[in-house]
Protein backbone atom coordinates (compact mmCIF):
# COMPACT_ATOMS: atom_id res chain seq x y z
CA UNK A 1 0.00 0.00 0.00
CA UNK A 2 1.34 3.46 -0.89
CA UNK A 3 2.01 6.28 1.53
CA UNK A 4 -1.06 8.22 0.32
CA UNK A 5 -3.33 5.19 0.68
CA UNK A 6 -2.02 4.59 4.21
CA UNK A 7 -2.69 8.25 5.03
CA UNK A 8 -6.26 8.09 3.72
CA UNK A 9 -6.94 4.79 5.48
CA UNK A 10 -5.77 6.32 8.77
CA UNK A 11 -7.98 9.39 8.19
CA UNK A 12 -10.99 7.15 7.55
CA UNK A 13 -10.31 5.11 10.72
CA UNK A 14 -9.93 8.28 12.80
CA UNK A 15 -13.15 9.84 11.47
CA UNK A 16 -15.01 6.56 11.91
CA UNK A 17 -14.12 6.62 15.61
CA UNK A 18 -15.51 10.14 15.96
CA UNK A 19 -18.69 8.95 14.25
CA UNK A 20 -18.84 5.86 16.49
CA UNK A 21 -18.74 8.10 19.57
CA UNK A 22 -21.60 10.22 18.24
CA UNK A 23 -19.57 13.28 17.33
CA UNK A 24 -21.14 15.05 14.33
CA UNK A 25 -18.80 15.56 11.39
CA UNK A 26 -19.40 18.45 9.01
CA UNK A 27 -17.81 19.50 5.73
CA UNK A 28 -18.36 23.06 4.52
CA UNK A 29 -21.34 23.42 6.86
CA UNK A 30 -23.11 20.18 5.90
CA UNK A 31 -23.16 16.79 7.63
CA UNK A 32 -20.66 14.38 6.09
CA UNK A 33 -19.66 10.77 6.61
CA UNK A 34 -16.08 9.61 7.16
CA UNK A 35 -16.12 8.19 3.61
CA UNK A 36 -17.28 11.49 2.10
CA UNK A 37 -14.51 13.44 3.81
CA UNK A 38 -11.83 10.87 2.99
CA UNK A 39 -12.94 10.79 -0.65
CA UNK A 40 -12.88 14.60 -0.82
CA UNK A 41 -9.30 14.55 0.48
CA UNK A 42 -8.32 11.90 -2.07
CA UNK A 43 -9.73 13.72 -5.10
CA UNK A 44 -8.87 17.28 -4.11
CA UNK A 45 -7.25 19.33 -6.82
CA UNK A 46 -5.00 21.89 -5.17
CA UNK A 47 -7.55 22.36 -2.41
CA UNK A 48 -6.84 21.84 1.22
CA UNK A 49 -9.14 21.36 4.16
CA UNK A 50 -8.90 23.04 7.53
CA UNK A 51 -10.04 20.99 10.51
CA UNK A 52 -11.96 22.77 13.28
CA UNK A 53 -12.70 21.06 16.59
CA UNK A 54 -15.75 22.42 18.42
CA UNK A 55 -15.51 21.83 22.17
CA UNK A 56 -18.22 21.61 24.79
CA UNK A 57 -18.05 23.42 28.15
CA UNK A 58 -16.00 20.56 29.61
CA UNK A 59 -13.38 20.73 26.84
CA UNK A 60 -14.54 17.57 25.04
CA UNK A 61 -14.93 17.48 21.27
CA UNK A 62 -18.61 17.98 20.46
CA UNK A 63 -18.31 18.48 16.69
CA UNK A 64 -15.65 18.18 14.01
CA UNK A 65 -15.79 20.49 10.98
CA UNK A 66 -13.79 20.53 7.76
CA UNK A 67 -13.65 23.69 5.64
CA UNK A 68 -12.31 24.06 2.11
CA UNK A 69 -9.51 26.60 1.92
Amino acid sequence: MGVDQDKYQELFKELSLYEKYGIPIMMDGKPASPMQITTAHMIKEEKSYMRDYILDNDGHISELCFYTL
